[in-house]
């Protein structure tokens, strides 16, 4: 054994015991559970279950969750064995724990909104928002329970992200760090049902088909999910045909905000009342933003809130933490891989234990400040951990890469006579967004293999020559093309693909090949893809046509990333007008798509312009080496 292989097995040994134990402890040996009906100022009762360590000779921090999502099991003798990895390490490490049903949402009382507004100008007990209810029940929850010593940290993922972030506005004295993970930020224009104004079909439809009926009792709640019938989630869309079919199939106008979406269809004054980024100022307590690079979800919701907090409350503690994970996946999950893509590590575990754990153990129980970086992110290409004083970081430089005739990529501005290349997209027989038979969607899908999209004729394909040297990119992609459709409407999908080498040989190490063909030769490994619907390319709220068959810009952005292209690697970027069901079909007309009829739908031909003087690109921020720690 060498010097140089002990430490390495030290830290296997330490993370092996760090599991055993957690996975070993037993939440029903350590905890009582209480449940109240805690009053808000309005004297709404919100129904709150506690679990406080049975050891009651020291004093404990308080770590809250709020949930649309049922604070179950529901009984104060029905205590779950386990909360899964991340909560169970507070458990271990000493935390009193509260779960709440929001106003509305299963035992509590009151009528839940979804995204209920900031209201900041709060002049009598009747004006209630989520930060006054989180305010009432913390106030309630320090006079009335035993056992805390005074200081309070809420966490949550993806919904109950946004109620972290409102718990984090106007927060109670008490509340010393909060951790919005996944947050749903600013509907419409990119977290969960919109991107760039295009419609996430199943995560609408799934998710309210399920979510949004008037609320049963909880041991009802499984009744409610809709049997679709079919495994095949692209077949069933693709014969439910035009949205309003819906509700005449299925919904029947008894899911209240599925007729909203319907509704507000583009950027205006509902939405805008809905985004929490304008309030992210002058926060004081400490905050921890998590997201995850392949999150469709809220992707968009944990970059854009970091960075709004980053601008609008100067001087805050604010820390930004991007994993390689799907939505929520570490919260659940290991992290060692994704789909097909293994990271050699457990980075959801390395998450809670070396960051949120310590983050939580400072600031609410006083342990000494961790070293934890502005920006811990994970480099998706080489599969390390960077900790980095800035999200973006600074020193990054312009890398622009032009679509070129023959399928190529250029960094060359280019000077071809032939001037576009075109294909037919045919809103009967899209371009599915991923090769697996699922419903809802498939996590590891912003990651998946791409060449069986790469294959189709309504899909155009541009490559590098393999890279003569590492290329790292960090920080947003911009989409920047010169497009036409015959149509007065289309959507723009836009993808960036690493190509792995057509062999191997000795880069990737063994466990890595997985599935049937045993290898990831050529592998077309997304590393970030969205969408446009074109008739926002001026602005959400400005929907325009387009002229058939007059070239028009288009200019939108893909989302950060940060991923190293390897030597022999190529860089690939795909261009489609459907990405189905992931993406609602575009009838190929400038109309209230939300009111489309199945008749409305016709073929299109699409042109992307790639001359001297109508150039496509796509622009990357550019290290000048490798970030790795």
């Amino acid at each position: 054994m060498t010097r140089r292989t002990l430490p390495l097995i030290l830290l296997i040994a330490v993370f092996v015991a760090t599991l055993a134990a957690q996975e070993s402890f037993d939440i029903r040996e350590h905890y009582t559970k209480r449940e109240y009906a805690i009053p808000a100022r309005d004297g709404i009762k919100l129904h709150t279950a506690v679990y406080t360590p049975k050891d009651t000779s020291k004093t404990y921090p308080i770590i809250m969750t709020r949930t649309p999502y049922a604070a179950a099991p529901y009984g104060e003798q029905r205590i779950p064995q386990s909360f899964g990895y991340q909560f169970n390490r507070f458990a271990k490490d000493g935390y009193i724990l509260v779960f709440q049903d929001v106003r509305g949402r299963y035992m509590s009382e009151g009528e839940f909104e979804n995204v209920r507004p900031y209201n900041p100008k709060k002049s009598s007990t009747r004006d209630i928002d989520e930060t006054s209810d989180t305010y009432d029940t913390i106030e309630w929850l320090l006079e009335n329970t035993r056992h805390h010593n005074g200081n309070v940290g809420v966490l949550g993922t993806s919904y109950p992200g946004f109620y972290t972030w409102m718990s984090t506005i106007a927060a109670h004295p008490a509340v010393k760090a909060t951790s919005p993970q996944a947050p749903v930020s600013q509907w419409m224009s990119g977290d969960d049902f919109f991107h760039n104004g295009a419609f996430m079909l199943p995560h609408a439809f799934d998710f309210y088909s399920w979510f949004g009926w008037p609320r049963p009792k909880p041991k009802k709640e499984a009744d409610r999910f809709l049997d679709q019938g079919t495994p095949d989630e692209y077949d069933f869309f693709l014969r439910l045909g035009a949205l309003p079919n819906a509700n005449k199939l299925y919904l029947h106008d008894s899911v209240a905000f599925w007729n909203t979406l319907m509704a507000n269809g583009q950027w205006n004054d509902f939405w805008a009342q809905r985004s929490i980024l304008p309030h992210l100022r002058g926060l004081k307590p400490a905050v921890l933003v998590v997201g995850g690079w392949f999150d469709t979800e809220n992707l968009y919701g944990a970059l854009n809130s970091y960075s709004a907090a980053e601008r609008q409350s100067q001087g805050s503690d604010i820390r930004l933490v991007m994993g390689p994970w799907s939505h929520g996946q570490w919260g659940y999950d290991s992290g060692d891989s994704l789909g097909r893509i293994q990271w050699n590590s457990p980075t959801a575990h390395y998450y809670v234990d070396s960051i949120e754990a310590p983050f939580f153990a400072h600031h609410l129980k006083g342990a000494p400040a961790p070293k934890i970086a502005e920006a811990t992110v994970f480099n998706t290409g080489d599969k390390t951990w960077s900790h980095l004083p800035a999200w973006p970081p600074s020193g990054t430089s312009e890398y622009r890469l032009y679509l070129e005739e023959g399928n190529g990529l250029s960094s060359t501005p280019p000077s071809s006579a032939n001037p576009h290349d075109e294909y037919i997209s045919d809103p009967n027989r899209p371009v599915p967004y991923t090769n697996e038979i699922t419903g809802w969607y498939y996590p590891p899908f912003m990651l998946e293999d791409q060449r069986f999209a790469s294959r189709r004729p309504d899909v155009l394909v541009y490559t590098t020559e393999p890279m003569a040297e590492e290329l790292t990119i960090a920080g947003p992609i911009t989409v920047d093309l010169t497009v036409s459709t015959t149509g007065t409407d289309c959507d723009w999908i836009v993808k960036v693909i690493d190509v792995y080498p057509d062999r191997l040989g000795n880069e990737v190490p063994a466990g890595w090949f997985q599935g049937p063909t045993k290898s990831l030769g050529g592998y077309q490994m997304m590393v970030r893809g969205d969408v446009l619907r074109g008739k926002f390319r001026n602005g959400l709220e400005r929907p325009e046509p387009f002229i058939p068959d007059t070239p028009a810009k288009v200019h939108f952005t893909l989302q950060d990333a940060f991923h190293t292209f390897r030597k022999g690697h190529r860089i690939m970027i795909q261009v489609q007008s459907t990405w189905f069901p992931m993406i609602d079909r575009n009838p190929g007309k400038f109309m209230d798509i939300y009111r489309a009829a199945d008749s409305d739908f016709q073929k299109t031909t699409q042109r992307v312009y790639r001359s001297s003087t109508a150039s496509s690109s796509v622009i990357f921020r550019r290290l000048p080496q490798p970030t790795r720690q």
